[in-house]
């Protein structure tokens, strides 16, 4: 009522002053000043005194010349202004950085993994390895077995240098993996190797940990600073896949035991993680919050909830209040939980309306079909 009021005297005292030109008129304070530049006119350049030296000034903002007769006749279609180009991103020290626990090192990127696996892997290239198996929707590429004089000679001067191979002669082989991190777009990069002596021709398995800690500390402090340089160029970040990157190879929607609609994506967690999380915003669902742990997001179906609660521009007025009222966002939410679990080789996704009750068929069904829909 408060808020209602205060706008009645204020359309009141609108309509009252409509008549006067000091606020509304052509001359008026509130009068539209979107062409004032087409009226705008070059000025002669300053002149200085004889025998006075000085630099030349060029403007800032010239006016070209075809501009002050430029109209639009009334009546004429409404002319549309061009979209901007998009501005370049200016990358930061932050966006990539090395992590370290125990013996085990690997990359944070403040990059989703589509942007950050085709330059990891070009990395790779153009140093002389052969990459012989490459899996782009799961992140992740091997080299072939190779001596490290096959490799760059400019890399293995900096890899000799730093690291102690086990055998002259022998050879190496390097994986990497592309994993989603643990914030929303952002990824993890991991380098594990395995060494062969010379002249053996055994496959041998990947180790579960790291195969030579030296050579993977020295591949990941080149390959941090590949990314760091490629991104600071800009462009050369291209993208593989984006939209299809983290895409499971099989998506259905399926029932559980009581008929609730489930949805069944067949990839790891940390996939259906990412996935499910770029489908919810690519459906323009809110989230308002996330657990990756519990494998949850926090979802609000409410239109409104992501827009910008700024106060009108007459909030100033003693008598309108411009702050939003909380009791009145939180009467309009509709909040429900979409969770993801693992489930043999697959992940399901539900609807719950809490951790106790699960979300009514229907509002289930349209919510698993909008994520479903983006996907891929």
């Amino acid at each position: 009522m408060k808020r209602l009021a205060g706008l009645s005297v204020l359309a009141l005292m609108i309509s009252s002053t409509s008549g006067c030109g000091w606020l509304w008129g052509e001359d008026g304070y509130f009068r539209d000043r979107g062409n004032d530049y087409l009226d705008a006119r070059e000025t002669a350049p300053m002149q200085l005194p004889a025998g006075v030296k000085a630099k030349r000034l060029d403007p800032l903002l010239p006016i070209p010349g075809n501009v002050a007769g430029v109209r639009i006749a009334e009546g004429d279609a409404e002319f549309e202004v061009p979209r901007p180009p998009v501005l370049k991103d200016i990358t930061v020290a932050s966006d990539f950085s090395l992590q370290k626990s125990g013996d085990s090192r690997w990359i944070v990127a403040q990059r989703p993994p589509a942007e950050v696996w085709p330059v990891a892997r070009q990395f790779f290239e153009d140093n002389g390895f052969k990459v012989v198996d490459e899996h782009p929707q799961a992140g992740e590429f091997s080299t072939a077995w190779q001596p490290i004089e096959q490799i760059s000679s400019t890399l293995a001067r900096r890899l000799s240098s730093r690291v102690a191979f086990s055998e002259a002669g022998g050879e190496t082989r390097v994986r990497v993996r592309v994993e989603p991190g643990v914030q929303r777009n952002t990824s993890e990069v991991f380098v594990v190797s395995v060494e062969r002596a010379a002249g053996s021709t055994a496959d041998l398995p990947w180790p579960s940990s790291a195969g030579n800690p030296g050579l993977e500390a020295a591949l990941l402090d080149e390959m941090l600073a590949n990314l760091s340089r490629s991104a600071e160029q800009g462009g050369s970040v291209s993208l593989l896949a984006g939209q299809s990157f983290d895409t499971p190879s099989r998506i259905s929607m399926i029932a559980d035991g009581n008929g609730n609609p489930i949805l069944s994506l067949g990839a790891d967690l940390d996939r259906s993680w990412s996935s499910v999380g770029r489908s919810l915003d690519l459906a323009q669902i809110h989230i308002d919050d996330l657990n990756r742990s519990l494998g949850v997001y926090y979802i609000n179906l409410d239109p409104n909830a992501a827009a910008d609660e700024k106060p009108g521009f007459f909030s100033w007025l003693p008598f309108v209040d411009g702050a939003v009222d909380p009791a009145e966002i939180e009467e309009s939410a509709e909040r429900y939980q979409v969770r993801l679990t693992k489930v043999g080789d697959s992940v399901q996704v539900s609807v719950e309306k809490d951790a106790n009750t699960v979300a009514p068929a229907d509002v289930a069904r349209s919510i698993l079909s909008r994520i479903q829909e983006n996907l891929g």
